[in-house]
């Protein structure tokens, strides 16, 4: 079966969501994920101001309350913040880029690193030891995420999030037939809906006339 995953390493639902991921994907353990890096905050060198500090940071609370993962929340207390996802998402593409097959391992290092460890994503030297975590080379790592390459392949990602007009994230698809795109979930969800969700989908697909 393929799969369709639109995230961001740094949303705290797409942290949240991993492990009912997991927990979907083991079911099928053939099946390849196509994973598409969602861009929530473009670059910015400006630290985050208090208020948006104090928002995300309730997030992490509300999250931690309903996904049961656990946040480091010293991160606020120890890095200056910015508000930029986008050398991150750079990051897993590069990784993909140098070991086909690793968006999901280096995702999960940049979720250790910032959620777990309290690291800052926004600094390039924290990206790069969660590429060298994952068995990649630190300056072929480095060269690639500084590289018009990755960052074309960025802007491609962001291409098909539009596409699929998808506003936030996590957001996983089936792919079926003809390539079209069946949603299993736009947000937050348990796997068991994930799999309720599949299930109806392969269902339909069976009947005549079906998608």
């Amino acid at each position: 079966m393929q799969f369709l995953y639109v995230m961001d390493p740094m949303c705290g639902w797409c942290y949240g969501f991993q492990p009912q991921l997991d927990a979907f994907l083991e079911k099928s353990p053939n099946s390849q994920v196509t994973w598409v890096m969602g861009g929530l905050a473009p670059d910015n060198d400006e630290p985050m101001d208090a208020a948006l500090r104090e928002t995300i940071a309730s997030y992490w609370h509300q999250i931690e309350g309903t996904a049961k993962v656990p946040f480091n929340h010293d991160y606020w207390r120890v890095n200056t913040p910015y508000r930029s996802t986008y050398p991150a998402c750079r990051a897993v593409i590069a990784a993909e880029s140098m070991d086909k097959g690793s968006s999901r391992t280096m995702v999960k290092a940049i979720q250790k690193a910032y959620y777990r460890d309290a690291k800052n994503l926004s600094l390039e030297g924290t990206l790069v030891t969660c590429a060298s975590v994952i068995g990649l080379g630190s300056e072929a790592f480095r060269r690639a995420l500084r590289s018009d390459e990755i960052e074309q392949i960025l802007r491609e990602h962001l291409g098909i999030v539009r596409q699929l007009q998808v506003s936030g994230f996590p957001a996983l698809f089936y792919i079926g037939s003809e390539t079209r795109a069946y949603p299993l979930t736009l947000g937050y969800c348990q796997s068991a809906v994930l799999e309720q969700r599949l299930n109806s989908i392969l269902d339909d697909a069976r009947k005549p006339g079906g998608v």
